[in-house]
């Protein structure tokens, strides 16, 4: 699939081939220093060493600083229909014994770390959902569609674009986020199912791709934690550890979001979940707030806290900034705690390490003065690996507190 007869040929900083040989994916505009010719956006660049011997291939962007997105490294490969099918079923074959029939909303393909850089695909049901972080896969996306359309049957097929992406793609290649790729349009929100319990998804204009797949295993943990308690879900988005935390026996759940959408996304969660007689037993109860503000001034106390914000760092730059404002979330959030009482504590920041991360609600911890015991960590679940540094996004602590 070349886009020009000459291939895109590269060479990299004695620096750059080492990080490559390690195995990262992603090749820096700076580390580049020769080329035999300008590249286009979404073709093939073939890198080599000092030594002229073949180093990797991949998709190259020539406006993006990730200059090249590695699709593959080490021997020589001819990325051809064959590749590109065998990689696909490789591919999918790490998800086959995952879940059963009870979740039907999983991660198929999660970017670098599944060989796709910049690319994921989730599955909601019978809708897949495509989301692309790097204008390469513009130029290709005609013949991705038709490879996942072969290999996964659908209903329907839903593009979202990262937001630095959506004006290029619409003026250069009439792509927009939300489009539909394959089947018919939607005017709602797609149902799917996980572990029995059912969830909405507005697959195109929701955040991500339209639910938080990822936290599927820590929403698990918090079903088997919440019988008999009073429950509060901050920053709770539509509701996830909120429904589980129902079915799991919970007296009554708090949804606290500063986002009135998301409330009430998370009511008709609620309502869709109500032949569980926990959930139908469950009193739900939602709150629109700032998370901060909120935890600052009310007198209520909970038998477990769930702080999952959205990402605290969006830039290395925030890093600091982010620990601290961590800390003081989860001081917060303990301060609201009975006794007893338990916190999940979760953060999406790749920016801020799962070390220093879990070192700052531990801090916040010993500041309370107050007993507490570690119950486990979690990060990523099998369906959303992390393979190097900058993926590792996901981490989550559990701290149940005495007095």
């Amino acid at each position: 699939m070349d886009l020009k007869s000459t291939r895109l040929r590269l060479r990299i900083t004695a620096a750059a081939e080492t990080i490559v040989r390690g195995g990262h994916p992603w090749l820096f505009a700076d580390s580049i220093h020769e080329t035999n010719r300008a590249g286009e956006v979404g073709e093939l660049a073939v890198i080599y060493d000092r030594k002229d011997k073949f180093l990797a291939v991949g998709l190259f962007d020539p406006e993006s600083p990730i200059r090249v997105r590695i699709l593959h490294a080490g021997k020589p490969q001819t990325i051809d229909s064959a590749w590109w099918n065998a990689h696909l079923e490789k591919t999918l074959a790490r998800r086959a014994q995952l879940f059963d029939a009870t979740t039907t909303g999983y991660r198929l393909i999660h970017g670098e770390s599944d060989g796709w850089p910049g690319l994921v695909l989730d599955r909601y049901d019978t809708t897949l959902v495509m989301k692309i972080y790097t204008a390469a896969w513009l130029p290709r996306l005609e013949e991705i569609v038709a490879r996942f359309k072969e290999k996964l049957p659908a209903e329907r097929m839903v593009l979202r674009l990262s937001r630095n992406l959506q004006p290029a793609a619409e003026k250069k290649f009439n792509r927009r986020d939300g489009q539909i790729l394959l089947g018919s349009t939607l005017e709602t929100p797609v149902i799917f199912s996980e572990n029995g319990i059912r969830f909405e998804a507005d697959v195109v204009r929701g955040q991500k791709t339209g639910f938080f797949l990822d936290q599927r295993e820590n929403r698990a943990e918090v079903e088997t934690l919440a019988r008999g308690k009073k429950i509060l879900n901050a920053f709770s988005f539509s509701g996830g550890f909120s429904v589980y935390a129902a079915r799991g026996g919970a007296v009554s759940v708090t949804d606290l979001d500063i986002s009135a959408h998301a409330l009430e996304s998370a009511k008709r969660n609620f309502a869709l979940n109500q032949n569980d007689p926990g959930v139908a037993a469950c009193r739900h109860e939602t709150v629109q707030a700032d998370t901060f503000i909120w935890l600052e001034k009310t007198p209520d106390k909970f038998d477990l806290i769930v702080l999952d914000p959205p990402s605290l760092a969006k830039r290395a730059t925030e890093r600091d900034g982010a620990i601290h404002a961590y800390e003081r979330l989860n001081s917060l959030g303990i301060s609201r705690l009975s006794a007893n009482g338990i916190l999940v504590a979760g953060s999406c920041s790749a920016h801020v390490s799962a070390a220093d991360f879990f070192e700052a609600v531990r801090r916040a911890a010993l500041k309370s003065g107050r007993k507490f015991s570690e119950l486990k960590t979690l990060q990523h679940p099998p369906d959303h690996p992390a393979t190097f540094k900058e993926a590792e996004y996901l981490k989550v602590i559990y701290l149940k507190f005495a007095a």
